[in-house]
Protein backbone atom coordinates (compact mmCIF):
# COMPACT_ATOMS: atom_id res chain seq x y z
CA UNK A 1 0.00 0.00 0.00
CA UNK A 2 1.26 3.97 -0.47
CA UNK A 3 0.01 6.56 0.72
CA UNK A 4 1.26 10.22 0.40
CA UNK A 5 2.60 11.75 3.56
CA UNK A 6 4.51 15.27 4.44
CA UNK A 7 8.51 15.16 5.52
CA UNK A 8 10.31 18.18 7.52
CA UNK A 9 13.44 19.72 6.20
CA UNK A 10 15.47 21.94 7.71
CA UNK A 11 16.51 24.73 5.26
CA UNK A 12 18.80 27.79 6.22
CA UNK A 13 17.36 27.30 9.81
CA UNK A 14 13.55 26.88 9.07
CA UNK A 15 11.70 23.61 8.97
CA UNK A 16 10.39 23.13 5.07
CA UNK A 17 7.55 20.15 4.11
CA UNK A 18 8.19 18.20 1.73
CA UNK A 19 5.90 15.51 0.00
CA UNK A 20 6.79 11.82 0.27
CA UNK A 21 5.52 8.64 -0.47
CA UNK A 22 5.34 5.61 1.96
CA UNK A 23 5.00 2.43 0.84
CA UNK A 24 4.26 -0.40 3.47
CA UNK A 25 4.76 -4.12 2.42
CA UNK A 26 4.33 -7.25 5.27
CA UNK A 27 5.98 -10.45 5.01
CA UNK A 28 6.47 -13.55 6.96
CA UNK A 29 9.78 -14.64 8.07
CA UNK A 30 10.19 -17.77 10.66
CA UNK A 31 6.90 -17.73 11.43
CA UNK A 32 6.59 -14.14 12.27
CA UNK A 33 4.96 -10.86 10.46
CA UNK A 34 7.16 -8.45 9.35
CA UNK A 35 5.80 -5.19 8.24
CA UNK A 36 8.38 -2.90 6.16
CA UNK A 37 7.86 0.35 4.74
CA UNK A 38 9.96 2.31 1.97
CA UNK A 39 9.40 6.14 1.67
CA UNK A 40 10.81 8.23 -1.41
CA UNK A 41 10.82 12.02 -1.94
CA UNK A 42 7.88 12.50 -5.04
CA UNK A 43 8.85 16.38 -5.17
CA UNK A 44 10.10 16.40 -9.15
CA UNK A 45 7.43 13.70 -9.80
CA UNK A 46 4.67 15.74 -8.30
CA UNK A 47 5.76 19.22 -9.98
CA UNK A 48 5.80 17.36 -13.39
CA UNK A 49 2.49 16.19 -13.30
CA UNK A 50 1.80 19.92 -12.18
CA UNK A 51 3.69 21.17 -15.38
CA UNK A 52 1.96 18.55 -17.70
CA UNK A 53 -1.53 19.56 -16.18
CA UNK A 54 -0.13 23.21 -17.01
CA UNK A 55 0.46 22.15 -20.02
CA UNK A 56 -2.21 20.26 -21.01
CA UNK A 57 -4.24 23.20 -19.68
CA UNK A 58 -2.51 25.74 -21.84
CA UNK A 59 -3.19 23.36 -25.37
CA UNK A 60 -6.64 22.93 -24.49
CA UNK A 61 -6.96 27.31 -24.35
CA UNK A 62 -5.13 27.63 -27.14
CA UNK A 63 -6.62 25.37 -29.04
CA UNK A 64 -10.18 26.51 -27.99
CA UNK A 65 -9.21 30.24 -28.73
CA UNK A 66 -7.18 29.07 -31.99
CA UNK A 67 -8.21 31.48 -35.10
CA UNK A 68 -8.54 28.55 -36.96
CA UNK A 69 -11.16 26.26 -37.17
CA UNK A 70 -9.69 22.79 -35.07
CA UNK A 71 -11.25 19.49 -33.68
CA UNK A 72 -9.00 16.74 -32.12
CA UNK A 73 -10.16 13.35 -31.95
CA UNK A 74 -8.64 10.63 -30.42
CA UNK A 75 -8.20 7.31 -32.61
CA UNK A 76 -8.95 4.38 -32.81
CA UNK A 77 -12.79 5.11 -31.71
CA UNK A 78 -13.29 8.01 -33.11
CA UNK A 79 -14.54 10.54 -30.20
CA UNK A 80 -14.02 13.83 -30.33
CA UNK A 81 -12.19 15.23 -27.41
CA UNK A 82 -12.92 18.75 -28.51
CA UNK A 83 -13.57 21.39 -30.88
CA UNK A 84 -13.07 25.06 -30.80
CA UNK A 85 -14.54 28.21 -30.80
CA UNK A 86 -13.69 28.78 -34.60
CA UNK A 87 -15.56 25.75 -35.32
CA UNK A 88 -18.28 26.12 -33.87
CA UNK A 89 -18.39 29.62 -35.61
CA UNK A 90 -17.55 28.84 -38.47
CA UNK A 91 -20.19 25.61 -38.96
CA UNK A 92 -22.29 26.20 -35.64
CA UNK A 93 -22.13 22.62 -34.33
CA UNK A 94 -21.13 22.30 -30.96
CA UNK A 95 -19.55 19.14 -28.90
CA UNK A 96 -22.73 17.90 -27.72
CA UNK A 97 -23.34 17.92 -32.05
CA UNK A 98 -20.62 16.00 -32.88
CA UNK A 99 -19.67 13.69 -29.50
CA UNK A 100 -17.63 11.95 -32.47
CA UNK A 101 -17.08 11.63 -36.11
CA UNK A 102 -19.85 9.56 -36.27
CA UNK A 103 -22.17 12.32 -36.28
CA UNK A 104 -20.53 14.72 -38.12
CA UNK A 105 -20.32 12.76 -41.75
CA UNK A 106 -24.36 13.10 -41.84
CA UNK A 107 -24.89 16.53 -40.41
CA UNK A 108 -21.90 18.18 -42.44
CA UNK A 109 -23.06 16.12 -45.79
CA UNK A 110 -26.86 15.10 -46.09
CA UNK A 111 -26.80 13.70 -49.25
CA UNK A 112 -25.90 10.22 -49.13
CA UNK A 113 -23.76 9.87 -52.34
CA UNK A 114 -21.82 13.12 -51.73
CA UNK A 115 -21.15 11.62 -48.32
CA UNK A 116 -19.85 8.62 -49.41
CA UNK A 117 -17.25 10.04 -52.23
CA UNK A 118 -15.94 12.61 -49.35
CA UNK A 119 -15.33 9.85 -46.79
CA UNK A 120 -14.21 7.85 -48.99
CA UNK A 121 -11.07 10.23 -50.40
CA UNK A 122 -10.97 11.48 -46.42
CA UNK A 123 -10.37 8.13 -45.27
CA UNK A 124 -7.74 6.72 -47.99
CA UNK A 125 -6.34 10.17 -47.55
CA UNK A 126 -5.65 9.81 -43.12
CA UNK A 127 -4.70 6.19 -44.15
CA UNK A 128 -1.78 7.30 -46.51
CA UNK A 129 -0.82 10.37 -43.64
CA UNK A 130 -0.45 7.80 -40.90
CA UNK A 131 1.24 4.77 -42.86
CA UNK A 132 3.77 7.66 -43.71
CA UNK A 133 3.86 9.03 -40.27
CA UNK A 134 3.13 12.62 -41.81
CA UNK A 135 0.68 15.38 -42.24
CA UNK A 136 -2.39 14.37 -44.67
CA UNK A 137 -2.20 16.23 -47.80
CA UNK A 138 -5.27 18.85 -47.93
CA UNK A 139 -8.45 18.04 -49.57
CA UNK A 140 -11.37 20.14 -50.23
CA UNK A 141 -15.54 19.74 -50.20
CA UNK A 142 -18.66 21.48 -49.63
CA UNK A 143 -19.96 21.19 -45.56
CA UNK A 144 -23.82 21.94 -44.92
CA UNK A 145 -23.59 24.48 -41.54
CA UNK A 146 -26.06 23.83 -38.60
CA UNK A 147 -28.22 26.95 -39.98
CA UNK A 148 -28.43 25.69 -43.64
CA UNK A 149 -26.47 27.05 -45.15
CA UNK A 150 -23.08 25.42 -46.98
CA UNK A 151 -19.53 26.47 -46.88
CA UNK A 152 -16.80 24.80 -48.94
CA UNK A 153 -13.88 24.06 -46.98
CA UNK A 154 -10.11 23.19 -46.79
CA UNK A 155 -9.24 19.81 -44.81
CA UNK A 156 -5.61 19.36 -43.24
CA UNK A 157 -5.22 16.72 -40.67
CA UNK A 158 -2.14 15.52 -38.48
CA UNK A 159 -1.35 12.75 -36.14
CA UNK A 160 -0.22 12.58 -32.59
CA UNK A 161 0.38 9.46 -31.25
CA UNK A 162 -3.07 8.15 -30.99
CA UNK A 163 -5.20 11.63 -31.77
CA UNK A 164 -5.81 13.36 -34.82
CA UNK A 165 -5.89 16.90 -35.09
CA UNK A 166 -8.28 18.34 -37.75
CA UNK A 167 -7.83 21.67 -39.26
CA UNK A 168 -10.81 23.92 -41.02
CA UNK A 169 -9.76 26.26 -43.73
CA UNK A 170 -12.61 28.49 -45.16
CA UNK A 171 -12.50 29.11 -48.92
CA UNK A 172 -16.03 29.49 -49.50
CA UNK A 173 -14.79 33.49 -50.86
CA UNK A 174 -12.26 31.65 -53.19
CA UNK A 175 -14.67 29.22 -54.23
CA UNK A 176 -17.41 31.21 -55.47
CA UNK A 177 -15.15 33.70 -57.19
CA UNK A 178 -13.87 30.54 -59.22
CA UNK A 179 -17.16 29.61 -59.64
CA UNK A 180 -17.78 33.25 -60.83
CA UNK A 181 -14.93 33.56 -62.97
CA UNK A 182 -15.81 30.05 -64.90
CA UNK A 183 -19.41 31.30 -65.50
CA UNK A 184 -17.63 34.32 -67.05
CA UNK A 185 -14.69 32.38 -69.03
CA UNK A 186 -18.06 30.34 -70.23
CA UNK A 187 -20.28 33.28 -70.89
CA UNK A 188 -17.31 34.91 -72.86
CA UNK A 189 -16.13 31.61 -74.54
CA UNK A 190 -20.22 31.59 -75.77
CA UNK A 191 -20.03 35.20 -76.75
CA UNK A 192 -17.03 35.05 -78.35
CA UNK A 193 -17.81 31.94 -80.51
CA UNK A 194 -21.03 33.78 -81.26
CA UNK A 195 -19.18 36.46 -82.63
CA UNK A 196 -19.12 37.40 -86.51
CA UNK A 197 -14.88 37.87 -85.84
CA UNK A 198 -11.73 36.12 -85.05
CA UNK A 199 -10.93 36.42 -81.40
CA UNK A 200 -7.66 35.51 -79.63
CA UNK A 201 -6.17 35.40 -76.01
CA UNK A 202 -2.39 35.62 -75.03
CA UNK A 203 -0.72 35.40 -71.09
CA UNK A 204 2.06 36.89 -69.85
CA UNK A 205 4.58 34.84 -71.53
CA UNK A 206 3.15 36.04 -75.09
CA UNK A 207 2.25 33.06 -76.05
CA UNK A 208 -1.71 32.20 -77.42
CA UNK A 209 -3.94 30.61 -74.73
CA UNK A 210 -7.36 30.92 -76.22
CA UNK A 211 -8.85 30.91 -80.17
CA UNK A 212 -12.68 31.28 -80.85
CA UNK A 213 -14.48 28.86 -82.64
CA UNK A 214 -14.39 31.26 -85.83
CA UNK A 215 -10.74 31.33 -86.03
CA UNK A 216 -10.41 27.45 -86.07
CA UNK A 217 -13.41 27.69 -88.77
CA UNK A 218 -11.19 30.49 -90.49
CA UNK A 219 -8.25 28.46 -90.81
CA UNK A 220 -9.16 24.71 -90.41
CA UNK A 221 -6.94 23.98 -87.54
CA UNK A 222 -7.13 22.68 -84.33
CA UNK A 223 -6.92 24.36 -80.81
CA UNK A 224 -3.84 22.46 -79.85
CA UNK A 225 -2.03 23.65 -83.51
CA UNK A 226 -2.85 27.36 -83.00
CA UNK A 227 -1.41 27.77 -79.19
CA UNK A 228 1.24 28.56 -78.07
CA UNK A 229 3.00 30.31 -81.22
CA UNK A 230 1.41 28.30 -83.29
CA UNK A 231 -1.03 30.70 -85.02
CA UNK A 232 2.04 32.24 -86.58
CA UNK A 233 2.27 29.28 -89.25
CA UNK A 234 -0.51 30.22 -90.97
CA UNK A 235 0.34 34.08 -91.44
CA UNK A 236 1.86 34.58 -94.97
CA UNK A 237 5.76 34.28 -94.27
CA UNK A 238 5.91 38.12 -95.85
CA UNK A 239 4.42 39.34 -92.82
CA UNK A 240 5.55 36.92 -89.78
CA UNK A 241 8.10 39.71 -88.89
CA UNK A 242 6.36 42.94 -88.94
CA UNK A 243 3.25 40.83 -87.38
CA UNK A 244 5.28 39.80 -84.51
CA UNK A 245 7.44 42.46 -84.06
CA UNK A 246 4.75 45.00 -83.93
CA UNK A 247 3.16 42.72 -81.44
CA UNK A 248 6.00 42.21 -79.25
CA UNK A 249 6.79 45.83 -78.89
CA UNK A 250 3.38 47.14 -77.83
CA UNK A 251 3.58 44.43 -75.12
CA UNK A 252 6.53 45.53 -73.83
CA UNK A 253 4.86 48.70 -73.86
CA UNK A 254 1.85 47.42 -72.48
CA UNK A 255 0.22 49.68 -75.49
CA UNK A 256 -3.05 48.84 -77.67
CA UNK A 257 -2.02 47.88 -81.56
CA UNK A 258 -3.40 47.29 -84.67
CA UNK A 259 -1.88 45.67 -87.50
CA UNK A 260 -3.43 44.17 -90.89
CA UNK A 261 -1.63 40.93 -92.58
CA UNK A 262 -2.39 37.84 -94.47
CA UNK A 263 -3.44 34.59 -93.02
CA UNK A 264 -4.04 31.38 -94.38
CA UNK A 265 -7.89 30.06 -94.75
CA UNK A 266 -8.86 26.76 -94.50
CA UNK A 267 -8.89 26.17 -98.83
CA UNK A 268 -5.09 27.50 -98.32
CA UNK A 269 -5.99 31.29 -99.40
CA UNK A 270 -4.27 33.47 -97.75
CA UNK A 271 -6.94 36.47 -96.64
CA UNK A 272 -5.88 39.90 -95.67
CA UNK A 273 -7.02 40.56 -91.93
CA UNK A 274 -6.95 43.45 -89.51
CA UNK A 275 -6.02 42.69 -86.04
CA UNK A 276 -6.50 44.59 -83.03
CA UNK A 277 -5.18 44.38 -79.65
CA UNK A 278 -5.67 45.58 -76.22
CA UNK A 279 -3.99 44.93 -72.53
CA UNK A 280 -6.23 43.07 -70.41
CA UNK A 281 -6.13 43.13 -66.32
CA UNK A 282 -7.52 40.70 -63.88
CA UNK A 283 -10.04 41.88 -61.06
CA UNK A 284 -6.71 42.89 -58.86
CA UNK A 285 -5.92 45.04 -61.74
CA UNK A 286 -2.60 43.42 -62.40
CA UNK A 287 -1.87 43.17 -66.01
CA UNK A 288 -2.68 39.77 -67.23
CA UNK A 289 -1.81 39.20 -71.10
CA UNK A 290 -3.60 41.03 -74.13
CA UNK A 291 -7.29 39.87 -75.98
CA UNK A 292 -7.65 41.03 -79.62
CA UNK A 293 -9.88 40.13 -82.18
CA UNK A 294 -9.53 40.10 -86.44
CA UNK A 295 -11.91 41.25 -89.10
CA UNK A 296 -11.46 39.68 -92.77
CA UNK A 297 -10.87 43.31 -94.64
CA UNK A 298 -9.69 41.62 -98.30
CA UNK A 299 -12.85 43.04 -99.48
CA UNK A 300 -11.82 46.20 -97.93
CA UNK A 301 -8.27 46.35 -99.50
CA UNK A 302 -9.32 45.68 -102.95
CA UNK A 303 -11.79 48.35 -103.12
CA UNK A 304 -8.97 50.88 -101.64
CA UNK A 305 -6.61 49.87 -104.00
CA UNK A 306 -9.76 50.13 -107.28
CA UNK A 307 -10.31 53.32 -105.70
CA UNK A 308 -6.71 54.48 -105.42
CA UNK A 309 -6.19 53.47 -109.03
CA UNK A 310 -9.11 55.49 -109.95
CA UNK A 311 -8.14 58.44 -108.04
CA UNK A 312 -4.61 58.53 -109.54
CA UNK A 313 -6.10 58.17 -113.18
CA UNK A 314 -8.07 61.24 -111.33
CA UNK A 315 -5.63 62.90 -110.68
CA UNK A 316 -3.22 62.07 -113.81
CA UNK A 317 -5.82 63.11 -116.15
CA UNK A 318 -6.35 66.38 -113.51
CA UNK A 319 -2.82 67.11 -114.51
CA UNK A 320 -3.55 66.59 -117.93
CA UNK A 321 -6.05 68.94 -118.55
CA UNK A 322 -3.80 71.62 -116.68
CA UNK A 323 -0.85 71.16 -119.00
CA UNK A 324 -3.59 71.40 -121.88
CA UNK A 325 -5.19 74.73 -120.55
CA UNK A 326 -1.19 75.89 -119.46
CA UNK A 327 -0.39 75.57 -123.09
CA UNK A 328 -3.32 76.84 -124.26
CA UNK A 329 -2.63 79.82 -122.10
CA UNK A 330 0.59 80.66 -123.02
CA UNK A 331 1.30 79.49 -126.58
CA UNK A 332 -2.14 80.86 -128.06
CA UNK A 333 -3.86 83.35 -125.90
CA UNK A 334 -0.50 84.91 -124.12
CA UNK A 335 0.71 85.62 -127.74
CA UNK A 336 -2.08 86.89 -128.88
CA UNK A 337 -2.69 88.85 -125.77
CA UNK A 338 1.18 90.17 -126.78
CA UNK A 339 0.09 90.86 -130.43
CA UNK A 340 -3.43 93.15 -129.18
CA UNK A 341 -0.61 95.15 -126.79
CA UNK A 342 2.13 95.78 -129.60
CA UNK A 343 -1.07 96.73 -132.23
CA UNK A 344 -2.34 99.06 -129.78
CA UNK A 345 1.16 100.22 -129.11
CA UNK A 346 1.92 100.73 -132.82
CA UNK A 347 -1.87 102.90 -133.63
CA UNK A 348 -0.78 105.14 -130.65
CA UNK A 349 2.66 105.87 -132.04
CA UNK A 350 1.47 105.82 -135.49
CA UNK A 351 -1.45 107.51 -135.34
CA UNK A 352 -1.11 111.28 -136.51
CA UNK A 353 -3.49 113.95 -135.86
CA UNK A 354 -4.99 112.20 -132.70
CA UNK A 355 -6.48 113.65 -129.95
CA UNK A 356 -4.46 113.57 -126.95
CA UNK A 357 -7.30 111.77 -125.31
CA UNK A 358 -7.32 109.16 -127.76
CA UNK A 359 -3.32 108.67 -127.26
CA UNK A 360 -4.03 108.36 -123.71
CA UNK A 361 -6.98 105.89 -124.04
CA UNK A 362 -4.59 103.70 -126.30
CA UNK A 363 -1.94 103.75 -123.66
CA UNK A 364 -4.18 102.82 -120.93
CA UNK A 365 -4.96 99.63 -123.35
CA UNK A 366 -2.04 99.02 -123.71
CA UNK A 367 -0.98 98.62 -120.08
CA UNK A 368 -4.57 96.46 -119.24
CA UNK A 369 -3.41 93.94 -122.10
CA UNK A 370 0.08 93.66 -120.76
CA UNK A 371 -1.00 93.22 -116.92
CA UNK A 372 -3.78 90.58 -118.92
CA UNK A 373 -0.80 88.79 -120.50
CA UNK A 374 1.03 89.19 -116.85
CA UNK A 375 -1.72 87.46 -115.33
CA UNK A 376 -2.51 84.56 -117.86
CA UNK A 377 1.18 83.89 -117.76
CA UNK A 378 0.99 83.75 -114.18
CA UNK A 379 -2.51 81.57 -113.90
CA UNK A 380 -0.70 79.07 -116.56
CA UNK A 381 2.51 78.97 -114.37
CA UNK A 382 -0.08 78.00 -111.64
CA UNK A 383 -1.63 75.11 -113.63
CA UNK A 384 1.81 73.66 -114.51
CA UNK A 385 4.95 74.55 -114.10
CA UNK A 386 7.70 73.95 -116.38
CA UNK A 387 10.42 75.05 -113.99
CA UNK A 388 9.26 71.91 -112.46
CA UNK A 389 9.38 69.57 -115.54
CA UNK A 390 13.16 71.08 -116.24
CA UNK A 391 15.22 71.61 -113.35
CA UNK A 392 13.31 69.48 -110.62
CA UNK A 393 11.52 69.81 -107.26
CA UNK A 394 13.86 71.94 -105.34
CA UNK A 395 13.76 74.76 -108.20
CA UNK A 396 9.96 74.79 -109.03
CA UNK A 397 9.39 74.60 -105.11
CA UNK A 398 11.48 78.02 -104.60
CA UNK A 399 9.78 79.43 -107.73
CA UNK A 400 6.66 78.99 -106.26
CA UNK A 401 7.49 80.17 -103.19
CA UNK A 402 8.93 83.01 -104.71
CA UNK A 403 5.71 83.39 -106.88
CA UNK A 404 3.43 83.56 -103.67
CA UNK A 405 5.47 85.63 -102.17
CA UNK A 406 5.13 88.69 -104.67
CA UNK A 407 1.82 87.93 -105.56
CA UNK A 408 0.33 87.87 -101.47
CA UNK A 409 3.36 90.78 -100.12
CA UNK A 410 4.33 87.87 -97.34
CA UNK A 411 7.35 86.57 -96.52
CA UNK A 412 8.14 82.89 -97.44
CA UNK A 413 11.51 81.31 -96.21
CA UNK A 414 12.36 78.37 -98.47
CA UNK A 415 14.98 75.39 -97.59
CA UNK A 416 15.97 72.77 -99.16
CA UNK A 417 18.59 69.64 -97.44
CA UNK A 418 20.34 66.59 -99.11
CA UNK A 419 16.99 66.15 -101.81
CA UNK A 420 17.91 64.26 -104.68
CA UNK A 421 18.22 65.26 -108.20
CA UNK A 422 16.72 61.86 -109.15
CA UNK A 423 12.94 62.26 -108.20
CA UNK A 424 10.43 60.44 -110.34
CA UNK A 425 7.96 62.44 -112.00
CA UNK A 426 5.24 60.88 -109.75
CA UNK A 427 6.68 62.30 -106.40
CA UNK A 428 8.13 65.61 -107.16
CA UNK A 429 4.27 66.91 -109.10
CA UNK A 430 3.00 65.49 -105.99
CA UNK A 431 5.31 67.02 -103.44
CA UNK A 432 4.58 70.57 -105.76
CA UNK A 433 0.67 70.28 -105.83
CA UNK A 434 0.72 69.46 -101.73
CA UNK A 435 3.43 72.31 -101.64
CA UNK A 436 0.95 74.59 -103.49
CA UNK A 437 -2.53 73.84 -101.94
CA UNK A 438 -0.61 73.60 -98.32
CA UNK A 439 0.84 77.19 -99.18
CA UNK A 440 -2.10 79.37 -100.71
CA UNK A 441 -4.01 77.78 -98.04
CA UNK A 442 -2.03 78.87 -95.24
CA UNK A 443 -1.98 82.30 -96.50
CA UNK A 444 -5.41 82.71 -97.30
CA UNK A 445 -6.19 81.48 -93.51
CA UNK A 446 -3.94 81.41 -91.20
CA UNK A 447 -3.42 85.25 -90.95
CA UNK A 448 0.40 85.26 -90.60
CA UNK A 449 2.84 87.35 -93.29
CA UNK A 450 5.71 84.52 -92.09
CA UNK A 451 5.73 81.66 -93.60
CA UNK A 452 8.50 78.66 -93.31
CA UNK A 453 8.87 75.78 -96.37
CA UNK A 454 11.65 73.29 -95.95
CA UNK A 455 12.12 70.13 -98.27
CA UNK A 456 14.45 67.24 -96.60
CA UNK A 457 15.72 64.23 -98.20
CA UNK A 458 17.26 61.65 -97.27
CA UNK A 459 18.44 58.06 -99.07
CA UNK A 460 14.36 56.65 -98.46
CA UNK A 461 12.26 59.13 -97.86
CA UNK A 462 11.68 62.77 -98.57
CA UNK A 463 9.85 64.93 -96.42
CA UNK A 464 8.01 68.34 -97.10
CA UNK A 465 7.11 70.50 -94.19
CA UNK A 466 5.00 73.72 -94.31
CA UNK A 467 5.03 76.04 -91.19
CA UNK A 468 2.92 79.18 -89.78
CA UNK A 469 2.50 81.14 -86.57
CA UNK A 470 -0.99 81.98 -87.55
CA UNK A 471 -4.27 81.56 -85.57
CA UNK A 472 -4.38 77.46 -86.46
CA UNK A 473 -7.38 75.23 -86.59
CA UNK A 474 -8.54 71.36 -85.36
CA UNK A 475 -7.76 69.50 -88.16
CA UNK A 476 -10.48 66.61 -87.39
CA UNK A 477 -13.10 69.31 -87.71
CA UNK A 478 -11.24 70.99 -90.96
CA UNK A 479 -11.40 66.91 -92.49
CA UNK A 480 -14.92 66.94 -91.87
CA UNK A 481 -15.74 69.79 -93.51
CA UNK A 482 -16.75 70.77 -97.15
CA UNK A 483 -13.05 71.84 -98.24
CA UNK A 484 -11.40 69.64 -100.35
CA UNK A 485 -7.48 70.98 -99.13
CA UNK A 486 -6.55 68.34 -97.02
CA UNK A 487 -8.45 65.47 -98.87
CA UNK A 488 -6.83 66.26 -102.50
CA UNK A 489 -3.80 67.03 -100.43
CA UNK A 490 -3.78 62.92 -98.60
CA UNK A 491 -5.13 61.43 -102.23
CA UNK A 492 -2.06 62.51 -104.34
CA UNK A 493 0.14 61.62 -100.78
CA UNK A 494 -1.65 58.01 -101.17
CA UNK A 495 -0.71 57.67 -104.85
CA UNK A 496 2.79 57.32 -104.14
CA UNK A 497 2.68 55.44 -100.86
CA UNK A 498 3.08 59.05 -98.78
CA UNK A 499 1.47 60.21 -95.38
CA UNK A 500 0.36 63.71 -94.10
CA UNK A 501 0.61 64.78 -91.09
CA UNK A 502 -1.16 67.74 -89.53
CA UNK A 503 -0.12 69.67 -86.54
CA UNK A 504 -2.25 72.04 -85.49
CA UNK A 505 -4.10 73.97 -82.24
CA UNK A 506 -6.30 76.91 -82.09
CA UNK A 507 -3.87 80.02 -81.57
CA UNK A 508 -0.66 78.31 -82.14
CA UNK A 509 0.25 78.00 -85.81
CA UNK A 510 0.10 75.15 -87.97
CA UNK A 511 2.82 72.55 -89.36
CA UNK A 512 1.79 70.61 -92.07
CA UNK A 513 4.28 67.42 -92.97
CA UNK A 514 4.14 65.10 -96.10
CA UNK A 515 6.27 62.18 -96.11
CA UNK A 516 6.90 60.07 -99.27
CA UNK A 517 8.97 57.14 -99.83
CA UNK A 518 11.72 57.18 -102.34
CA UNK A 519 11.63 54.14 -104.69
CA UNK A 520 14.78 53.03 -105.98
Amino acid sequence: MSYRLSGLEKRDGKFVKFPIEATISHTNVRGKKLLGATLREVTKHIRSAETLRESEAGSRSVVLGSPVAMAITRLPEETNLLVNEKFTELFGYTSEDIPDVAHWWPLAYPDSAYREKVRAEWQARVQTALELNRAMEPMEAAVKCKDGSHRFVEFHSASLGDTLIVTFVDRTERHLGQVKLRESEERFSALADAAPVLIWMSGLDRLCTYVSKRWLEFTGRTLQQELGSGWLEGVHPDDVAHCADTYFQAFDRRESFHIEYRLRRDDGEYRWVYDAGVPRYDSEGEFAGYIGSCIDVTERRAAERALSRLGQRLIQAQEDERSRIARELHDDIGQRLAVLAYTLQSIGTNGKGSSSLAGQKISEAVNLVRNLAGDVHSLSHRLHSGTLDHLGLVMGAAGLCREISERQGVQVDFQSTGVSKKLSREISLCLFRVLQEALQNAVKHSGAQDFKVALTGSPNTIELMVQDAGIGFRPRKAEKGSGLGLLSMRERLKSVDGDLFIESEPLRGTTIRARAPITQ
